[in-house]
């Protein structure tokens, strides 16, 4: 009980009190740096931005079906014009949008590693060719692939009717460039770690290459590449922020980048808002991950911790 609650809470109220007493003896030239009681105002205000947001989308949609009843009462025959919300994106929307970049980053980049990790761990031929490959690009920073990234998307992806924002794909495929390395390295490490009395069976039993794979070589090495996806998901989730910031693709990043250049009085406050959110939310996927492990892996020993 006391490992599980007690020293948890005490450890927060701990943290809050050493928040506040440096929070006070900071000066910036918005203020005082925000304490815990100050961000708690701004989060509760960023609720109540997000509530008449919503308040002023409804409002709108309802004004315009009854301008176009009104139109079509006088003229059925008339064309009506379906407009979307042009309001400003709450936090809430802005968080939603980031979840749904990681995602789409994090997928491409997971449907290409895999694969590449179990060739490179069957394979010592395969690993010694990509190994240079991977090393070189692996320390490599989003803010150096950025730059790249938006002029190839900006060069390849012209179309008269977009599916995606550019922004959004420029931060997408950034974050899959930096999220490929972790699940790559972790899932031929689990490869090549399989017991060898598997191997010798499947060799006795002359299973096809792709019988072998599927049941030999993926359910011994899901623990080492579940523990790469969850490298990489934390990975992309730190890179997407700043890929945002750059590439102004409405998310958390450019929340946090908006209010740095808006520099009014609730700027910090909102700001740290926007920073514990970001560290609860990657907290949550990891979880999330070592759950959705702990389901479909035979390796129980892989607990919440």
């Amino acid at each position: 009980m006391g490992k599980s609650l007690i020293l948890p809470l005490a450890g927060i109220v701990i943290f809050l009190m050493l928040w506040q007493g440096v929070a006070n003896s900071i000066i910036t030239s918005l203020g005082h740096f925000p304490g815990p009681v100050q961000v708690w105002e701004q989060s509760k205000n960023l609720v109540d931005e997000h509530n008449r947001a919503r308040q002023k989308e409804a409002d709108f949609y309802k004004r315009q079906e009854e301008r176009n009843a009104k139109k079509l009462a006088k003229n059925p025959d008339a064309e009506v014009k379906i407009r979307d919300y042009p309001g400003k994106a709450t936090f809430f929307d802005q968080i939603i949008t980031s979840l749904y970049t990681v995602s789409f980053g994090f997928f491409i980049a997971s449907i290409i590693a895999i694969p590449l990790g179990i060739v490179c761990g069957l394979s010592e031929k395969v690993y010694q060719a990509v190994n240079p490959i991977i090393q070189t690009f692996k320390p490599v920073s989003p803010l150096a692939w950025l730059p790249l990234v938006t002029m190839v998307v900006s060069a390849l992806y012209v179309t008269e009717e977009p599916m995606f924002e550019k922004a959004f794909l420029t931060s997408a495929f950034t974050v899959t460039l930096c999220c490929l390395w972790p699940t790559v390295i972790n899932t031929t490490v689990g490869v090549t770690s399989i017991d060898r009395d598997l191997v010798n069976v499947s060799r006795v039993l002359q299973l096809p290459p792709l019988v072998h794979v599927r049941t030999i070589v993926i359910p011994s090495a899901i623990p080492m590449i579940f523990t790469g996806l969850r490298l990489s998901l934390a990975t992309g989730w730190m890179v997407l922020i700043a890929a945002e910031m750059l590439a102004q693709n409405p998310g958390l990043g450019k929340f946090i980048w908006d209010e740095f250049q808006n520099g009014s009085s609730e700027s910090l406050g909102r700001i740290m808002v926007a920073v514990l959110t970001i560290g609860l939310i990657g907290f949550i996927l990891d979880r999330l991950m070592l759950a959705i492990q702990r389901r479909i892996s035979w390796d129980k020993q892989a607990i919440l911790r």
